[in-house]
């Protein structure tokens, strides 16, 4: 039984209704209070639509010993009401992430001015007066000297709001973003599973395998994205060479004849990936031959078998002292078909879910297009009316792009953010070291069951 409070309950029955854990598992909820809601903010990150979940989480947390509040039929509401910790760290999340994406209600806010210079692509001659009066729509070139003033203090500048180009750059970021988060959070599941290996014979024959696969193979993609980010500038860009291609050629053992990311590529690409071949066998026959070796014994292991399925284990030390050991049936099959479906679901499951952590990157695409036509469509309309006629015609176009924005964009939006990210934890995180085969405790008291009087229907 896990002891929790009104700010851990939340989390805790999100874990719960996966699967009670067994004795001794660890627990996913404590690193789900911060894992859950950063995840949905990766998806729902907009400064506007996280202020307003954290205001709404904010009134429902002070008001929570409101007797009219806590006590109503709507089956809805009560929902909501239960879950008012877990809107708020969403909501705070969400702030933090539309930061990032310098995102509020589809339009970028200008805190700390933007790096681009304007100046600099005349000077370049990159763009002359008739583009800017013959174009609509320009695309941005930071490979051009003396455009961005150094990096941007914190988030992306607002300048690529006004891009023609912006998707393209936007998309690029958030793909590989949600490819480091995921790989992150996938390694970090691997290694909270040494909590639930009770014997040292499984960290080396389940564990270090399992986690030499991961790292090896994704966990390399993830630095070559980071040494592409920080060794190759925009001047390289048209020059760099590609990490998915890369990555390709690393499987298929090719590369020669291609530029390199840095000097001895191939040999470290091609040791990677005999570590990660290598590991599959020792994950699929390790543990079965270990348990087969430890019951039928070698040389310096004796067993005396009994006819009701028992065996007596009968260990000599250096020192004369004898350690007799009473061990249940063995069966060797069963072991070897329960390692090697384990294995075969990591294995194929590290690509999969691999390519699952994409959802950060679609469903933050979806939100943040979906807030851009709700206001090209609803508010732009409003506010291109002339002065007469645009104050009393505001106020509706107002209220419906209100109206429009929480039911869409706050419930719906937030709603599918929300499955997605507890798919993401159900079934990419919890599976790597939670199985919630349990039984959930509850404590005995008479006041519990049923009296013989009310089974006898008198009362």
């Amino acid at each position: 039984m896990q002891l929790t409070n009104k700010f851990t309950s939340g989390f805790q029955n999100i874990v719960d209704a996966y699967g009670v854990g067994s004795y001794r598992e660890v627990n996913p909820a404590p690193f789900t209070i911060i894992t859950f809601p950063f995840l949905f903010a990766v998806m729902f990150g907009d400064l506007g639509h996280g202020l307003i979940m954290a205001l709404f989480a904010s009134w429902m947390v002070l008001y929570e010993n409101n007797r009219k509040l806590k006590n109503t039929r709507n089956e809805i509401w009560n929902m909501f009401f239960e879950g008012r910790y877990i809107i708020l760290m969403m909501g705070l999340f969400s702030i933090y992430t539309g930061l990032i994406y310098n995102d509020c209600f589809s339009k970028s806010l200008n805190i700390f001015g933007s790096g681009w210079s304007v100046n600099a692509m005349f000077k370049e001659n990159v763009w002359k007066m008739e583009d800017i009066y013959g174009n609509r729509y320009l695309t941005l070139d930071p490979n051009v000297t003396g455009v961005f003033n150094g990096p941007y203090p914190f988030g992306i500048d607002p300048i690529w709001n006004l891009a023609f180009n912006r998707l393209t750059f936007l998309n690029s970021y958030k793909m590989k973003m949600s490819v480091i988060v995921g790989i992150i959070h996938m390694s970090f599941g691997v290694i909270l599973s040494t909590y639930n290996y009770m014997k040292r014979h499984h960290l080396f024959l389940v564990f270090l395998p399992e986690l030499l696969f991961l790292l090896c193979l994704f966990g390399y993609l993830v630095f070559m994205i980071m040494y592409k980010w920080l060794v190759f500038s925009a001047k390289d860009s048209r020059h760099a060479p590609s990490v998915l291609i890369h990555f390709i050629n690393m499987f298929l053992m090719q590369g020669r004849g291609m530029q390199p990311l840095y000097p001895g590529q191939n040999g470290l690409q091609i040791f990677l990936v005999v570590i990660a071949v290598l590991s599959v066998p020792v994950l699929f026959l390790g543990k079965p031959l270990y348990l087969y070796w430890l019951h039928n014994g070698n040389q310096h292991l004796r067993m005396y078998r009994v006819r009701h399925g028992k065996h007596v284990c009968e260990y000599r030390l250096p020192s004369g002292i004898h350690i007799i050991m009473l061990l249940s049936q063995f069966n060797f099959a069963d072991e070897l078909l329960h390692q090697a479906i384990h294995g075969i679901e990591y294995c194929l499951g590290c690509i999969s879910n691999t390519a699952s952590y994409l959802r950060l990157w679609a469903l933050s695409l979806a939100h943040a297009q979906l807030s851009e036509v709700l206001w090209s469509m609803v508010m732009r309309v409003g506010l291109r009316m002339d002065i007469s006629l645009g104050i009393l015609f505001l106020v509706p176009v107002f209220g419906l792009f209100a109206v429009l924005t929480v039911s869409i964009l706050l419930v719906m939006e937030g709603l599918s953010a929300f499955l997605h990210a507890l798919r993401l934890h159900w079934v990419e995180f919890q599976n790597k070291f939670y199985s919630g085969n349990g039984v959930k405790f509850y404590p005995f008291s008479f006041s519990l069951l049923p009296s013989s009087l009310e089974s006898d229907g008198v009362l």
